[in-house]
Order: structure tokens, then C-alpha cells, then sequence
């Protein structure tokens, strides 16, 4: 079977990135906004041109109608964008011929839908909003019931009993707010989609779309009321995008799209990876907060969720010296192999981060527990001892077989407790530090044996931080880290072993 130069492949888990014939981790990064955003920036002739391109319409109060700097969904528009996108193809087709590969991927579009409105009120619309619900559609909806996303479901409790009065949207859906976003999401999928087919008859690259997230209280990371950060309520974020509410319509009507990406800033951030894993869809963050809080979280999406990639943005803003991501890109370039091989077996792989420790004292991130198939020992993941002040800590711990881990990262430690009733004793066999000595396979070798002191006499594997706060302790035995790389063992004892 031919491919493009760059094709997703299916693994037991996930899908992974080819590039060249060889699985391909995303280190990305995203400069400054460019013209790749809000249709502001489309060009002059389109924008003076409002009989060719018409508008969408805001309702605003009073009923009055404003119109919006957005093209509406409801006329000719999607076959213009198509022409201008299947060129767009054509021309990275004849640019990449015969070289070597330099784009991986085409994202469609960016964080599509409708703001300060939650649907566009401009006659086609209208028009469509009142007439029947397209009976394919409603017939998608009544048959998936069962396997829909329970946002979607939430928001349509009486769906089941009103879809058989199929008058108009709120006939079957309701009046309110979720059904205008159903609305434009029904709509807005199959106008990416319409456009992303174009496209991929040119150039078959892989396909995605951002997501601008809706800002639940239920899900935030912190509360910033920024209109960059979105809100509550379709609208305050852009209507119809791919947000939970109506990823199922995307999925079924986008289908020339790969998989849909979050753009993750003010959300939380493992619940976000799990959402758009959703389907098993492949997991990329195309969008990310850039600080040291963003960074370590990565090791969740790569660890966890199998992550192809992430993408820290306004990356340029900082210095190379003093991007957090310097580090943790660094690292991660180090063990690209053995995260990639982690990523393509089931449960082979947790990733992890610790926040700093509160003002008040308390733990943001308390220790958790992590059993793997095929191990006898519990692991108890937790932020690194040192005598002063804790520090944060991220990073990711591969299965190896049997009890035997890879510990990729800084500032946490790892524990065991044997799973068997008949255990007795839990201890550490060995804990090595190591390097990589082949990027391209990730063979490893031993740089320093660590026990005793480094280990707390056999009871964790410590995976300290670069300064460890000694807290005016005088004898160093918390040892800062290195390579931060080690595999550790642990072994077992149960009673028949120690009986005398």
C-alpha cells in the first residue's frame, strides 16, 4: 500500500505520526499570531465584497441584528475556501516533490466558529434553523444515543422523546443555548469537512483542526475572564467548534479530518487529553500555555494519552536559555525512541507532574498510585523527598516487564508495594542511572549505580530535581540530578521466602 511521505499509523493504542518511513514525535512550538486566525484576516477583496461573501448576523439587545466580521456558513462560501484550499495543497505537493520532507501535517482552518453570538442570525440561517432537522442527522444522533459524549447528552435530556416532532431545531432539540451550537456544529463540521476533502485530493498530509475550549467551571485550571480564554457559553467561545458538547457531530460529519486538537491554555489539563482521545482519536496539542506550569505538563499527554505532539505557544516571546521548554524538549529528544515504542503498546506508560507546593503548605498534586499489567508491585508516585522546601517535578515512567521501569524526569520519586496477598517485603533490586548512547534506538547505558543514601536504604527510587533544597541539612545524601534518566527494578518477598 503507497502512502504520502507522512502518513498516521495504526498501532495497538493509538495512531502514530510516519514521517519518511519512521515513527515521528512532535516537539513543537507556535510563534505569535500570523494570518493564520479569525476572519479578519482574510483578504481586502473578500472583505469589501459582502454580496459575494456574505456575512453572519449577531443578535444583539433589543433584537438588533450587527453584522459580524465572520463569513457566514450559509451561502457559496465553502466552495470558495475549498478552491483557495485545494491550491494551497497543490502547491506544498509540487514545493515538497523529490525533497526531503519539511510539512507533516495541514491543520484546517483556525478555531472555527461563531463569537459573540451563539448562532448566526442572517436570513439563510434563519431559514434553516426553522425548517426540519436533517433526518440523516437525526437518525445519527438516535441510534449512537447510547455512545454519545455525556456533554452532548446533558444538553439534550428530552432528545429521544421530541426527535419524532421534527418541525424544526428547537422542535427536536429545545430552545436555548445548546441548540444554537448544535446548529452551527452541524453545519461548520461540513463545511471543514467540504473543504479539507479539497484539499486531500491534492495532497493526502494528515488533517486537523483546533479547537478553541469552552471554559467550564467544572473543568477550568484557572479563572483568567479574558476574552482570549473564552467562557461558559457558546459565543463567549466560538459556537460550533469541536468542543465536547459536539465532538460526536464533528466526528461523524468531519470525516476527512484525522482527529480534532485542543487548544489548551485554561482548561485541565489531563481531563482535556482524555476528552480528545475520545473515539481513539490520536491526541495533539496544537496550542499550550508556554511557563513552566505548561511544561510539565506534557509528560501527561506524551505519558498517558500518547500524545503525537504538543505546541507551546508565543514561543518566540522567550529566550532559548530560559524557555522552560528548552529542558524538557532536550529530554525528551534524548528518549525518543523509548517513548515512541511506549506509546505504540498498551499501559506502557504514565506521565505525571507536580506543582509547586502551595503558600499555605498543602500539596497541589498528592501522591498517586500506578499498577502495570504484568508487574507484581503497586507504584506509589510521589513529589521527591529533600529535607527543605519540596519543588516541582514532572515526567514519565515506562513499563519494561515484569517489575522493571524506565524513570524519565525530575523532582518525584517512586515507591512499590507488592500486589500479592502473600507479600511480606517490597524493596528495591536496582536503581541505575543512565544515558543514552543511541538516539535512534534508545540503547541505554549505566553511568552510576545509586543505593543507600540515594535511595533512602532501599525504600524509593529518587528522581531528584537539579538544586535540591537541602533545608540547611549538612550532609549531602539528597544527590541532584544528572541525566535524568534510571531504570529501576524492585523485588518481592512473600512469606513461603522468609520463613525460617
Amino acid at each position: 500500500m503507497s502512502h504520502a511521505p507522512v502518513y498516521l499509523k495504526q498501532t495497538a493504542v493509538t495512531k502514530q505520526l510516519v514521517v519518511d518511513g519512521k515513527p515521528f514525535l512532535i516537539r513543537g512550538a507556535e510563534l505569535q499570531n500570523s494570518s493564520l486566525s479569525v476572519s479578519t484576516y482574510i483578504p481586502s477583496w473578500v472583505k469589501t465584497d459582502s454580496r459575494r461573501f456574505p456575512r453572519a448576523k449577531l443578535r444583539q439587545p433589543g433584537d438588533k441584528l450587527d453584522v459580524s466580521d465572520a463569513l457566514s456558513l450559509f451561502y457559496n462560501t465553502a466552495e470558495a475556501d475549498a478552491k483557495a484550499f485545494t491550491q494551497l495543497m497543490r502547491h506544498l505537493k509540487e514545493v515538497e516533490a523529490n525533497k526531503p520532507t519539511t510539512v507533516i501535517m495541514v491543520q484546517v482552518e483556525n478555531e472555527t466558529g461563531l463569537l459573540y453570538d451563539s448562532r448566526d442570525r442572517c436570513a439563510a440561517a434563519e431559514k434553516a434553523f426553522n425548517s426540519p432537522v436533517p433526518e440523516e442527522f437525526v437518525s445519527f444522533l438516535k441510534e449512537n444515543w447510547d455512545d454519545l459524549h455525556h456533554d452532548l447528552k446533558r444538553n439534550f435530556p428530552n432528545f429521544l422523546k421530541a426527535c419524532d416532532k421534527n418541525t424544526s431545531w428547537p422542535a427536536v432539540f429545545g430552545h436555548g443555548l445548546g441548540t444554537d451550537e448544535i446548529f452551527m456544529a452541524y453545519h461548520l463540521s461540513r463545511y471543514v469537512n467540504q473543504v479539507a476533502a479539497a484539499g486531500k485530493k491534492e495532497y493526502p498530509l494528515p488533517f486537523f483542526t483546533n479547537v478553541w475550549m469552552n471554559y467550564m467551571s467544572d473543568d477550568s485550571d484557572n479563572a483568567f475572564p479574558t476574552v482570549a480564554g473564552g467562557g461558559g457559553y457558546p459565543g463567549d467561545y466560538p459556537s460550533g467548534g469541536a468542543v465536547t458538547n459536539v465532538i460526536d457531530v464533528w466526528h461523524h460529519y468531519a470525516t476527512n479530518l484525522d482527529f480534532i486538537a485542543p487548544d489548551l491554555y485554561l482548561n485541565d489539563y489531563e481531563s482535556t487529553c482524555r476528552n480528545y482521545r475520545y473515539h481513539n482519536q490520536p491526541l495533539l496539542i496544537p496550542e499550550q500555555r508556554r511557563d513552566e506550569y505548561g511544561a510539565r505538563r506534557i509528560w501527561v499527554a506524551y505519558g498517558s494519552y500518547q500524545a503525537l505532539g504538543v505546541s507551546p505557544f508565543g514561543i518566540d516571546t522567550l529566550e532559548a536559555a530560559t524557555c522552560p521548554f528548552t529542558r524538557q524538549y532536550g529530554l525528551l529528544e534524548s528518549v525518543n525512541a523509548l517513548v515512541l515504542d511506549a506509546q505504540a503498546t498498551k499501559g506502557k506508560s504514565v506521565g505525571f507532574f507536580f506543582d509547586e507546593i502551595k503558600e499555605d503548605g498543602t500539596d497541589p498534586n498528592p501522591p498517586f498510585t500506578h499498577t502495570f499489567e504484568g508487574s507484581d508491585v503497586q507504584l506509589i508516585i510521589e513529589r521527591s523527598f529533600v529535607f527543605g522546601k519540596p519543588g516541582p517535578g514532572c515526567g514519565m515512567v515506562i513499563h519494561q516487564g515484569g517489575n522493571k521501569f524506565i524513570c524519565i524526569g525530575w523532582g518525584f520519586q517512586v515507591r512499590a508495594k507488592g500486589t500479592s496477598p502473600d507479600c511480606v517485603y517490597t524493596s528495591i533490586l536496582n536503581f541505575e542511572e543512565k544515558e543514552v548512547v543511541n538516539v535512534e534506538t534508545g540503547e541505554l547505558r549505566t553511568l552510576r549505580r545509586l543505593n543507600g543514601d540515594e535511595t533512602r536504604s532501599g525504600l524509593m527510587a529518587i528522581m531528584p530535581n537539579e538544586d535540591p533544597d537541602y533545608g540547611g541539612f549538612p550532609i549531602c545524601v539528597t544527590i541532584p540530578s544528572r541525566t535524568m534518566i534510571a531504570e529501576l527494578e524492585f523485588y518481592t518477598l512473600n512469606k513461603e521466602n522468609v520463613e525460617n
